[in-house]
């Protein structure tokens, strides 16, 4: 029996492998993507509950054990964030059924998105650095595909920006791999743990740990290294920008937060507090930026930096109340810039437009999008009970908490500006003199919103009833705070 494990995996990869032999179908093709994404979403729930009930589950490839095996390793985190993943492609791909266009659609677009899906749980997943590097590979491939589709002027320009960063992260990627197990003798995440903290604080330790900083800095879009984000993410289709606002920095974020929580936590008084600074800053340009634009999408896309930093805030204060607070908001910002991504694939269908000054007047005649779009801008901030709120006040009392007072006010005055940032989109665009355009037929609108919809009431659910997922949240949050729950898990053992 194929372990539960594995599935997250395997399903989107061999529904990706079977699309490529069938894609000029477009039937097929759809049929197939939302299979890959649908089973993915299945297998993921399932193992969620064996994952909360009965603990992290593990599996070993091979006839090796850990550590000299591969080892796939689904904690609480992992598995909250591949089926989050699982979910938002599953939506997605429902309206790019009816926003991509035929030919986008035909050129790859769904074994590309279900082996992007492929990669991104399995960097999830994996416990192994070097297989987190290969899934690295899988999921940018793929997402190489995507950000060219179509091979318009500015995809194309910057697809090769996008390609050139992500060929030196790789390289540096490899070498820091090099250099840790120069040190170790392992790549396995629980061995490294064990052995890191056997050896204790050491120059060398602390340099791999900003090197990796630096690495997965780079996707997860933190200051000074989120220059190719805007360009990046502005230039695809708009279902494939909320997929990649909604996933690819969030691969990211995720391993920083678990080499910071599991492998480097012997000189955290050096590591954590550059994260923090970093963190900081990231903030406060992402500030800058969502305020600078009347550009709908980069409104949002800069609204991503500001996430980034908050989230990793979060990590770097490294106490149970701020790390439960991140992951918990992780989960929020995947969900919410999903929807409002799709809402601002909306509006663009309406009006023709990304420029806000030429928008006025829309609430009129699209109540249902204005309205929704409202209430998502309060969950974006943060405004209770929606789903942003939870999770930042656990990140302030966590900053709080460790001593991080002014650095916690930054993190809650961000608010403001999120607020102040999205909500200019409803002003301009909804609200003030009504301006004439050649809105799309009933149909094409319905068909765009029914999934707005769907994920919007997702979104909004998961803050009202945030009491009833809250101890999946703290379990996640103590194993991030006690290694032993994953070096266990794996090794076996107390060790």
């Amino acid at each position: 029996m194929i372990n539960l494990v594995v599935l997250p995996i395997i399903v989107p990869l061999l529904i990706g492998a079977i699309l490529l032999l069938v894609r000029n179908n477009l039937r097929l093709q759809r049929i197939g993507g939302l299979l890959g994404a649908g089973g993915s979403v299945i297998v993921s729930l399932f193992l969620l509950q064996k994952v909360y009930i009965d603990g992290i589950q593990v599996v070993t490839l091979g006839s090796w054990a850990a550590p000299f095996g591969i080892s796939l390793v689904s904690d609480l985190l992992s598995i909250l964030l591949v089926t989050t993943s699982s979910l938002l492609t599953l939506i997605i791909l429902w309206y790019s059924m009816h926003s991509l266009g035929e030919k986008r659609e035909l050129s790859f677009f769904y074994p590309a998105t279900l082996f992007m899906l492929t990669g991104i749980n399995g960097a999830f997943t994996t416990g192994d650095i070097f297989n987190l590097f290969v899934f690295f590979e899988v999921f940018l491939m793929a997402s190489y595909v995507l950000i060219a589709l179509g091979g318009e002027r500015i995809q194309l320009r910057e697809s090769m920006k996008y390609i050139i960063v992500n060929i030196v992260a790789a390289a540096l990627f490899v070498i820091t791999i090099g250099y840790i197990y120069s040190v170790a003798g392992t790549l396995n995440m629980a061995d490294l743990s064990v052995k890191l903290g056997e050896i204790g604080s050491m120059g060398v330790i602390s340099t791999i740990a900003i090197m990796f900083l630096v690495v997965f800095g780079i996707k997860a879009g933190i200051f000074p290294l989120h220059f190719w984000l805007p360009g990046a993410y502005y230039a695809p289709p708009l279902p494939i920008l909320a997929l990649f606002g909604a996933l690819l920095t969030k691969v990211g974020i995720y391993s920083i937060t678990r080499v910071y929580t599991l492998i480097f936590t012997t000189d955290v008084a050096f590591t954590h507090d550059i994260l923090m600074m970093l963190s900081i800053v990231t903030i406060l340009l992402g500030s800058i930026g969502a305020l600078a634009y009347m550009d709908v999408k980069k409104i949002i896309i800069y609204n991503i930096v500001i996430a980034v930093g908050v989230i990793l805030f979060g990590v770097s204060a490294f106490n149970t109340f701020a790390v439960t607070g991140s992951v918990l908001y992780l989960i929020h910002d995947m969900l919410i810039k999903a929807l409002l991504f799709l809402m601002i694939g909306v509006l663009i269908l309406i009006t023709g437009k990304t420029n806000l000054r030429e928008m006025g007047g829309l609430i009129r005649q699209y109540p249902l999008l204005g309205w929704t779009y409202l209430v998502a801008v309060f969950a974006l901030a943060g405004i209770p009970p929606l789903s942003g709120f939870a999770g930042k006040i656990l990140i302030i009392q966590g900053g709080l908490e460790g001593g991080f007072v002014w650095q916690s006010i930054i993190v809650a005055m961000s608010t403001m500006v999120v607020l102040l940032s999205a909500i200019r989109i409803f002003i301009y665009a909804f609200w003030g003199t009504e301006k004439s355009f050649d809105g799309p037929p009933k149909k094409t609108y319905t068909n765009y919103m029914a999934p707005v919809m769907v994920l919007f009431v997702l979104t909004v659910s998961y803050g009202v009833f945030i009491e009833f997922l809250t101890p999946f949240f703290i379990e996640a949050g103590l194993q991030l705070m006690d290694p032993s729950f994953y070096v266990n898990a794996v090794l076996g053992g107390d060790r």
